[in-house]
């Protein structure tokens, strides 16, 4: 299937990451223009997501190079096994939980939404993560469902713009999914897995899909999402 990406412009905040690595490859096969971005980044834009000038800058630099900014990809943070266990429920784990993943999607997704919604079409995706309404990691928990209804209040703001604004939720990523889903636990996935559902979101053919928070590898067994 086509899916109508070819020069387009993506940036993918985080894009030397697990999951934003496979985002990149898979809108290159796609035929769009990746850019991939990091606070150290090699190979594309070097952009800290935590400082509002960097982000800016980040952006202001993407419209220069390239004339458009078509879409944007949110996934920056670190995976919430890095956060620590015995601080789970310490307010400072926590709030810095927060502002590496909630924070630093809407920080890029503010600067991204003026210009695309000049232009009448944008596509934005965060990287969420199916913890988001589970308890047992408070920090993790917290941080993703902050940013699933950051995404919401934003795609109800670009309703009827052209302007999309999603939330792709993955349970455990890794090269080498179980297929097993244990009740309380979300299915296991690939970055592909990810970077598929990602790019068809970033797509034309998505057409006025916005505001869903939509999970990869089986949704948490046992739970209903109403």
């Amino acid at each position: 299937m086509d899916l109508q990406l070819r020069d387009r412009v993506i940036l993918v905040v985080g894009g030397h990451g697990l999951v934003g690595r496979a985002v990149v490859a898979q809108l290159a096969a796609e035929g769009a223009v990746a850019v991939p971005a990091s606070r150290t980044s090699a190979t594309g834009l070097v952009m800290d997501a935590a400082d509002d000038a960097s982000v800016s800058a980040g952006i202001s630099r993407m419209l220069e190079s390239h004339g458009r900014l078509d879409g944007v990809v949110v996934a920056a943070a670190p995976s919430a096994r890095t956060l620590d266990p015995s601080k789970n429920s310490e307010p400072a784990q926590v709030r810095e939980a927060v502002d590496g993943k909630a924070l630093t999607f809407l920080r890029v997704a503010n600067s991204a939404l003026g210009p695309m919604r000049a232009s009448g079409y944008g596509r934005i995706v965060g990287i969420s993560g199916q913890n988001a309404f589970v308890t047992g990691n408070m920090a993790g928990s917290i941080r993703n469902a902050a940013l699933i209804i950051a995404a919401k209040h934003l795609a109800d703001e670009m309703a009827g713009t052209g302007v999309t604004v999603n939330v792709v939720n993955p349970g455990i990523v890794t090269e080498d999914p179980s297929p097993d889903v244990p009740v309380g636990s979300s299915g296991q996935s690939t970055p592909a897995d990810t970077a598929r559902l990602v790019t068809f979101l970033l797509s034309p053919l998505s057409g006025t899909v916005s505001g869903e928070s939509i999970a990869v590898g089986h949704r948490t067994r046992g739970f209903v999402k109403l």
